[in-house]
């Protein structure tokens, strides 16, 4: 088959493939513009899904201490301002480390008072453990009892 080819037609045909080469350069760096929100929105989406799942985790382990209730021998701490109950932690060390939020320096070695009353000091961390039969919590080192002035 012989076919003839006019300048005119050759013209037109490689004008019309710079066209389709000027399309095929702006499809591309789109799709590559397109991938990359892609992949930038799976990494989004994968971080979310991660926080989501740890997220359900510690609600039905919330949900589950919330369910048993306390047991016995479980303890809390209780910060003490003045001898007051100012804030409530589920460990002794998590009480220790909140207490540069009030002002204590983050380094503060804690000792035990038992002997001098909570109000005279300015903070003072209280062990407090689950009493079944009080349904309640009591403190977990009692002050030793004062005698009256002989009363009998």
């Amino acid at each position: 088959m012989i076919r003839i080819v006019t300048r005119s037609r050759l013209a037109q045909l490689e004008e019309d493939a710079g066209a389709a080469a000027d399309r095929a350069e702006r499809a591309e760096a789109a799709s590559s513009e397109v991938g990359a929100l892609l992949t930038q929105a799976m990494r989004e989406l994968s971080a979310a899904q991660q926080d989501l799942l740890l997220k359900d985790i510690e609600i039905r382990q919330l949900r589950e201490e919330q369910r048993r209730g306390p047991v016995e021998g479980e303890t809390l701490t209780v910060l003490l301002h003045h001898g007051e109950p100012h804030t409530i932690y589920a460990s002794r060390a998590d009480a220790h480390a909140d207490t540069p939020t009030h002002g204590m320096p983050a380094d503060h070695v804690w000792k035990p008072c038992v002997e001098r009353p909570a109000a005279a000091f300015t903070w003072r961390c209280e062990a407090f453990i689950y009493n079944p039969a009080s349904n309640g919590f009591r403190r977990l080192h009692m002050p030793a009892p004062k005698t009256l002035g002989g009363a009998a």
